[in-house]
Protein backbone atom coordinates (compact mmCIF):
# COMPACT_ATOMS: atom_id res chain seq x y z
CA UNK A 1 0.00 0.00 0.00
CA UNK A 2 1.43 3.63 -0.46
CA UNK A 3 2.14 6.37 1.61
CA UNK A 4 0.10 9.36 1.43
CA UNK A 5 -0.28 12.18 3.47
CA UNK A 6 -3.08 14.60 3.35
CA UNK A 7 -3.45 18.19 1.99
CA UNK A 8 -4.32 19.63 5.57
CA UNK A 9 -0.99 17.46 7.30
CA UNK A 10 1.07 20.02 4.79
CA UNK A 11 -1.08 23.38 5.52
CA UNK A 12 -0.97 22.74 9.18
CA UNK A 13 2.24 21.44 9.38
CA UNK A 14 3.69 24.60 6.95
CA UNK A 15 1.65 27.62 8.19
CA UNK A 16 -0.18 27.88 4.46
CA UNK A 17 -2.71 30.07 3.92
CA UNK A 18 -6.37 28.68 2.26
CA UNK A 19 -7.15 30.86 -0.48
CA UNK A 20 -9.90 28.64 -1.35
CA UNK A 21 -11.14 24.75 -1.21
CA UNK A 22 -10.69 24.56 2.80
CA UNK A 23 -13.25 21.52 2.10
CA UNK A 24 -11.11 19.83 0.43
CA UNK A 25 -8.50 19.16 2.44
CA UNK A 26 -8.35 15.23 2.81
CA UNK A 27 -7.22 15.17 -0.48
CA UNK A 28 -4.42 12.98 -0.66
CA UNK A 29 -0.71 13.23 -1.47
CA UNK A 30 1.48 10.27 -2.94
CA UNK A 31 4.82 11.95 -3.90
CA UNK A 32 7.54 13.94 -2.57
CA UNK A 33 8.15 15.83 -5.95
CA UNK A 34 6.68 19.40 -6.84
CA UNK A 35 5.71 20.43 -10.08
CA UNK A 36 6.22 23.96 -11.48
CA UNK A 37 4.11 24.00 -14.36
CA UNK A 38 5.58 26.38 -16.70
CA UNK A 39 5.73 24.53 -19.86
CA UNK A 40 1.73 23.59 -19.33
CA UNK A 41 0.89 27.08 -18.73
CA UNK A 42 1.91 27.28 -22.54
CA UNK A 43 0.12 24.44 -23.49
CA UNK A 44 2.27 21.43 -23.69
CA UNK A 45 0.74 18.79 -21.20
CA UNK A 46 2.50 15.36 -22.70
CA UNK A 47 4.36 14.95 -19.54
CA UNK A 48 2.13 16.78 -17.18
CA UNK A 49 2.85 15.40 -13.20
CA UNK A 50 -1.05 15.91 -12.56
CA UNK A 51 -0.49 14.01 -9.39
CA UNK A 52 2.06 16.63 -8.04
CA UNK A 53 1.41 19.83 -5.69
CA UNK A 54 1.56 22.53 -8.88
CA UNK A 55 3.46 25.42 -7.27
CA UNK A 56 3.20 28.90 -8.84
CA UNK A 57 5.92 31.16 -8.54
CA UNK A 58 6.41 34.41 -9.53
CA UNK A 59 7.72 33.28 -13.00
CA UNK A 60 4.61 31.38 -13.62
CA UNK A 61 2.24 34.45 -12.22
CA UNK A 62 4.25 36.53 -14.37
CA UNK A 63 4.22 34.56 -17.44
CA UNK A 64 0.41 33.78 -17.03
CA UNK A 65 -0.26 37.75 -16.93
CA UNK A 66 0.47 37.34 -20.72
CA UNK A 67 -2.09 35.56 -21.49
CA UNK A 68 -6.00 36.33 -22.40
CA UNK A 69 -8.55 35.93 -19.73
CA UNK A 70 -10.08 33.22 -21.51
CA UNK A 71 -6.20 31.36 -22.06
CA UNK A 72 -5.45 31.26 -18.53
CA UNK A 73 -9.02 29.78 -17.49
CA UNK A 74 -8.53 26.58 -20.74
CA UNK A 75 -5.05 26.09 -19.02
CA UNK A 76 -6.43 26.27 -15.61
CA UNK A 77 -9.17 24.00 -15.97
CA UNK A 78 -6.73 21.45 -17.72
CA UNK A 79 -4.44 21.32 -14.68
CA UNK A 80 -7.26 20.44 -12.88
CA UNK A 81 -7.44 17.06 -12.71
CA UNK A 82 -9.10 14.15 -10.56
CA UNK A 83 -5.35 13.46 -8.95
CA UNK A 84 -3.99 16.95 -8.50
CA UNK A 85 -3.52 17.14 -4.90
CA UNK A 86 -3.13 21.29 -4.72
CA UNK A 87 -2.04 24.49 -5.87
CA UNK A 88 0.03 26.31 -4.20
CA UNK A 89 1.09 30.46 -4.78
CA UNK A 90 4.54 31.68 -3.12
CA UNK A 91 5.85 34.92 -2.12
CA UNK A 92 2.52 35.88 -0.99
CA UNK A 93 1.08 36.61 -4.33
CA UNK A 94 -2.44 36.73 -5.95
CA UNK A 95 -3.35 33.86 -7.45
CA UNK A 96 -4.96 34.78 -11.04
CA UNK A 97 -8.83 34.76 -10.56
CA UNK A 98 -9.09 32.29 -13.33
CA UNK A 99 -7.22 29.64 -11.10
CA UNK A 100 -9.60 30.51 -8.20
CA UNK A 101 -12.36 29.71 -10.43
CA UNK A 102 -11.11 26.43 -11.87
CA UNK A 103 -9.93 25.17 -8.35
CA UNK A 104 -12.97 25.66 -7.08
CA UNK A 105 -15.00 23.99 -10.12
CA UNK A 106 -12.82 20.85 -9.39
CA UNK A 107 -13.11 20.65 -5.82
CA UNK A 108 -9.40 21.42 -5.09
CA UNK A 109 -7.40 23.23 -2.80
CA UNK A 110 -5.78 26.08 -3.25
CA UNK A 111 -2.68 27.17 -1.09
CA UNK A 112 -0.56 30.54 -0.35
CA UNK A 113 2.69 31.47 1.45
CA UNK A 114 4.76 34.51 1.69
CA UNK A 115 8.15 32.22 1.45
CA UNK A 116 9.97 33.03 -1.64
CA UNK A 117 9.18 29.71 -3.73
CA UNK A 118 12.79 28.22 -4.09
CA UNK A 119 12.75 27.95 0.22
CA UNK A 120 8.77 27.05 0.19
CA UNK A 121 9.80 24.18 -2.35
CA UNK A 122 12.50 23.16 -0.31
CA UNK A 123 10.51 23.10 3.31
CA UNK A 124 7.94 21.27 1.30
CA UNK A 125 10.11 18.45 -0.60
CA UNK A 126 11.29 17.88 3.34
CA UNK A 127 8.33 17.50 5.00
CA UNK A 128 6.95 15.19 2.02
CA UNK A 129 9.74 12.93 1.80
CA UNK A 130 9.62 12.66 5.39
CA UNK A 131 6.06 12.03 5.60
CA UNK A 132 6.13 9.36 2.47
CA UNK A 133 9.84 7.35 3.67
CA UNK A 134 9.94 3.66 3.61
CA UNK A 135 10.09 3.38 7.85
CA UNK A 136 11.28 0.54 9.42
CA UNK A 137 10.75 0.24 13.81
CA UNK A 138 13.35 -1.04 16.31
CA UNK A 139 13.42 -1.66 19.31
CA UNK A 140 15.34 0.60 21.46
CA UNK A 141 15.79 3.90 23.00
CA UNK A 142 16.80 6.92 21.12
CA UNK A 143 18.56 9.68 23.07
CA UNK A 144 20.16 12.99 22.25
CA UNK A 145 23.04 13.26 23.54
CA UNK A 146 25.40 16.70 23.16
CA UNK A 147 23.52 16.88 19.88
CA UNK A 148 24.45 13.02 18.82
CA UNK A 149 21.73 10.56 18.03
CA UNK A 150 22.70 7.60 20.23
CA UNK A 151 20.44 4.29 19.71
CA UNK A 152 20.80 2.54 22.55
CA UNK A 153 19.77 -1.48 21.81
CA UNK A 154 20.09 -5.13 23.54
CA UNK A 155 18.15 -7.55 25.26
CA UNK A 156 14.62 -6.83 27.23
CA UNK A 157 15.86 -6.59 30.74
CA UNK A 158 19.12 -5.66 29.92
CA UNK A 159 18.95 -1.81 31.22
CA UNK A 160 18.19 0.58 28.07
CA UNK A 161 15.45 2.64 29.77
CA UNK A 162 16.55 2.82 32.88
CA UNK A 163 20.40 4.09 31.17
CA UNK A 164 18.23 6.49 29.37
CA UNK A 165 16.33 7.71 32.65
CA UNK A 166 19.73 8.29 34.25
CA UNK A 167 20.91 10.49 30.67
CA UNK A 168 17.92 12.20 31.08
CA UNK A 169 18.58 13.20 34.81
CA UNK A 170 22.34 14.46 33.05
CA UNK A 171 20.99 16.96 30.99
CA UNK A 172 20.40 14.85 27.29
CA UNK A 173 16.72 14.39 26.03
CA UNK A 174 14.52 11.50 24.94
CA UNK A 175 13.19 10.91 21.64
CA UNK A 176 11.83 7.50 22.11
CA UNK A 177 11.50 4.91 23.87
CA UNK A 178 10.85 1.16 23.37
CA UNK A 179 9.86 1.81 19.57
CA UNK A 180 11.96 3.48 17.04
CA UNK A 181 10.58 4.99 14.12
CA UNK A 182 13.25 5.01 11.65
CA UNK A 183 13.57 6.63 8.04
CA UNK A 184 15.78 7.51 5.52
CA UNK A 185 16.36 11.64 5.22
CA UNK A 186 19.21 11.16 2.47
CA UNK A 187 21.92 8.69 1.63
CA UNK A 188 23.57 8.85 4.67
CA UNK A 189 21.08 10.16 7.09
CA UNK A 190 18.68 7.98 9.35
CA UNK A 191 16.53 9.91 11.58
CA UNK A 192 14.36 8.24 14.65
CA UNK A 193 11.53 9.37 15.63
CA UNK A 194 9.05 8.06 18.14
CA UNK A 195 5.42 6.41 17.05
CA UNK A 196 2.82 9.05 18.06
CA UNK A 197 1.32 6.91 21.03
CA UNK A 198 4.67 6.83 22.46
CA UNK A 199 5.89 10.47 23.06
CA UNK A 200 7.51 11.71 25.23
CA UNK A 201 6.75 8.45 27.92
CA UNK A 202 9.47 6.27 28.94
CA UNK A 203 8.68 2.47 30.45
CA UNK A 204 10.51 1.79 33.59
CA UNK A 205 10.35 -1.91 35.21
CA UNK A 206 9.15 -1.45 38.37
CA UNK A 207 7.29 1.89 38.51
CA UNK A 208 5.76 1.49 35.09
CA UNK A 209 5.32 4.02 32.14
CA UNK A 210 6.53 7.78 33.33
CA UNK A 211 5.90 11.37 31.17
CA UNK A 212 9.15 12.51 30.87
CA UNK A 213 8.07 16.13 30.24
CA UNK A 214 5.70 15.99 33.14
CA UNK A 215 8.86 15.23 35.52
CA UNK A 216 11.28 16.98 33.90
CA UNK A 217 10.08 19.62 31.50
CA UNK A 218 10.02 20.09 28.08
CA UNK A 219 13.75 20.65 28.06
CA UNK A 220 14.13 16.84 27.99
CA UNK A 221 12.92 15.48 24.60
CA UNK A 222 13.30 16.11 21.34
CA UNK A 223 10.91 15.11 18.59
CA UNK A 224 13.13 13.22 16.27
CA UNK A 225 17.13 13.23 15.55
CA UNK A 226 19.41 12.00 13.00
CA UNK A 227 20.92 8.48 14.44
CA UNK A 228 24.93 9.12 14.53
CA UNK A 229 25.99 6.56 16.89
CA UNK A 230 24.12 2.81 17.88
CA UNK A 231 24.94 1.44 21.24
CA UNK A 232 24.35 -2.58 21.76
CA UNK A 233 24.11 -3.36 25.83
CA UNK A 234 25.04 -6.88 26.06
CA UNK A 235 25.40 -8.90 29.44
CA UNK A 236 29.05 -9.63 30.52
CA UNK A 237 30.55 -12.44 29.21
CA UNK A 238 33.78 -13.88 30.97
CA UNK A 239 34.83 -15.71 27.88
CA UNK A 240 34.32 -13.35 25.42
CA UNK A 241 36.72 -10.75 24.25
CA UNK A 242 35.97 -7.41 24.04
CA UNK A 243 37.27 -4.17 21.85
CA UNK A 244 39.44 -2.49 24.70
CA UNK A 245 41.04 0.34 21.76
CA UNK A 246 38.15 1.14 19.75
CA UNK A 247 39.91 0.05 16.72
CA UNK A 248 37.10 -2.19 15.84
CA UNK A 249 34.96 -0.67 12.88
CA UNK A 250 31.37 -2.43 13.58
CA UNK A 251 28.31 -0.84 12.02
CA UNK A 252 24.20 -1.09 12.24
CA UNK A 253 22.87 -1.14 8.99
CA UNK A 254 19.34 0.71 9.03
CA UNK A 255 17.30 0.78 5.57
CA UNK A 256 20.58 1.20 3.46
CA UNK A 257 22.85 3.26 5.55
CA UNK A 258 25.44 2.40 7.80
CA UNK A 259 25.17 3.14 11.16
CA UNK A 260 28.79 3.22 13.89
CA UNK A 261 27.89 0.82 16.56
CA UNK A 262 30.02 0.07 19.60
CA UNK A 263 29.18 -2.77 22.31
CA UNK A 264 29.30 -2.36 25.28
CA UNK A 265 29.27 -4.78 28.38
CA UNK A 266 26.21 -4.78 31.26
CA UNK A 267 28.13 -5.79 34.41
CA UNK A 268 27.05 -4.86 38.11
CA UNK A 269 29.27 -1.55 38.93
CA UNK A 270 29.64 0.21 36.05
CA UNK A 271 27.79 3.61 35.20
CA UNK A 272 26.28 2.92 31.64
CA UNK A 273 24.98 6.46 31.66
CA UNK A 274 28.34 7.93 32.16
CA UNK A 275 29.99 5.42 29.56
CA UNK A 276 28.03 6.04 26.54
CA UNK A 277 27.84 9.80 27.57
CA UNK A 278 31.52 9.10 26.75
CA UNK A 279 31.29 7.30 23.43
CA UNK A 280 28.90 10.01 22.21
CA UNK A 281 31.60 12.43 23.13
CA UNK A 282 34.42 10.44 20.90
CA UNK A 283 32.10 9.81 18.66
CA UNK A 284 31.56 13.30 17.65
CA UNK A 285 35.58 13.82 18.10
CA UNK A 286 36.14 11.54 15.38
CA UNK A 287 33.44 12.71 13.10
CA UNK A 288 35.88 15.89 13.84
CA UNK A 289 38.76 14.49 12.80
CA UNK A 290 40.24 13.90 16.16
CA UNK A 291 40.68 9.82 16.62
CA UNK A 292 42.09 8.53 20.21
CA UNK A 293 42.94 5.13 19.21
CA UNK A 294 44.68 6.38 16.19
CA UNK A 295 46.65 8.74 18.18
CA UNK A 296 47.54 5.88 20.73
CA UNK A 297 48.83 3.88 17.78
CA UNK A 298 50.90 6.25 16.75
CA UNK A 299 52.47 7.29 20.34
CA UNK A 300 52.99 3.70 20.87
CA UNK A 301 54.58 2.94 17.35
CA UNK A 302 56.96 6.10 18.39
CA UNK A 303 57.89 4.66 21.75
CA UNK A 304 58.82 1.04 19.93
CA UNK A 305 61.18 2.95 17.25
CA UNK A 306 62.60 5.00 19.99
CA UNK A 307 63.55 2.09 21.69
CA UNK A 308 64.55 0.17 19.04
CA UNK A 309 67.29 3.14 18.29
CA UNK A 310 68.77 3.04 21.32
CA UNK A 311 69.40 -0.57 21.52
Amino acid sequence: MNKSVTVKKVVDSLGLKIHNGEEFLDREILTEDISRPGLELTGYFNYYPQNRIQLFGKTEISFSEQMTSDERLIVMQKMCQPDTPAFLVSRGLTPPKELIQATTEKGIPLLGSKQSTTRLSSNLTNFLEAQLAERISMHGVLVDIYGMGVMIIGDSGVGKSETALELIQRGHRLVADDRVEMYMMDDRKIVGEPPEILSHLLEIRGIGIIDVVNLFGVGSIRLNKVVNLVVNLELWDKERTYDRLGSGDEKERILDVDVPKISIPVKTGRNLAVIIESAAMNTRAKNMGYNATETFERNLENLIKKNSLEQ
